[in-house]
C-alpha cells in the first residue's frame, strides 16, 4: 500500500528533474538516476527504489476532457463552441494544459475602436474547466462546460 505522506512517483519524477536542472545550472553536474537516489535521500529512503515501492503506483492524473472532444463554454465573456486539439498534464493533478480550436473567432479586446480576434487559446484550466486567472472584474478568463457537445 502506498505510503499517504509521500507525494505521487511523478511528482518525485519532476522533483528529482528540478533538482538535477539546479545542479547543472551550478555546475555541479549529476546523472538523472543520481538525482533521482538524492530524492530517496532526501524523503530518507536508502534508494530510489525503495522510495518508489513506499510511495506505490499512482494513479496518472486524468482530465475530464479529451483530443478531439467538442466542447463550449465562456473565454472573456464571450460564449464559444470549440475542438479540443491537445491536452497535456501538469505536475499538479487538478490542472490541465489545454489547446482549443474555436468554431468562430472571439475579440479579446474590449474597445469599440480596436478588435483583436483569437480562433486557437491554450490555457491552463483546473478539473472544474475554470482558469486560475481573472479578468480585472473577478471573472475566470475560460469556464469550460463539463458537458461535452
Amino acid at each position: 500500500m502506498p505510503d499517504p505522506q509521500l507525494p505521487a512517483i511523478h511528482d518525485l519524477k519532476s522533483q528529482a528533474k528540478r533538482l538535477r536542472t539546479v545542479l547543472n545550472e551550478r555546475h555541479q553536474s549529476v546523472s538523472h538516476s543520481a538525482a533521482l537516489e538524492l530524492m530517496a535521500a532526501q524523503y530518507g529512503y536508502r534508494d530510489w527504489n525503495s522510495l518508489h515501492a513506499a510511495a506505490g503506483k499512482s494513479e496518472p492524473p486524468t482530465c475530464p476532457y479529451q483530443v478531439g472532444d467538442r466542447v463550449t463554454g465562456w473565454y472573456l465573456g464571450q460564449a464559444f463552441r470549440a475542438t479540443i486539439l491537445t491536452v497535456q498534464t501538469r505536475s499538479d493533478p487538478t490542472l490541465f494544459r489545454v489547446t482549443l480550436d474555436l468554431d468562430e473567432p472571439v475579440d479579446v479586446v474590449r474597445f469599440d475602436s480596436f478588435s483583436a480576434y483569437r480562433k486557437r487559446i491554450t490555457l491552463t484550466l483546473r478539473k472544474d474547466g475554470t482558469t486560475m486567472e481573472k479578468t480585472s472584474d473577478g471573472h475566470p478568463h475560460m469556464v469550460l462546460d463539463l458537458i461535452k457537445v
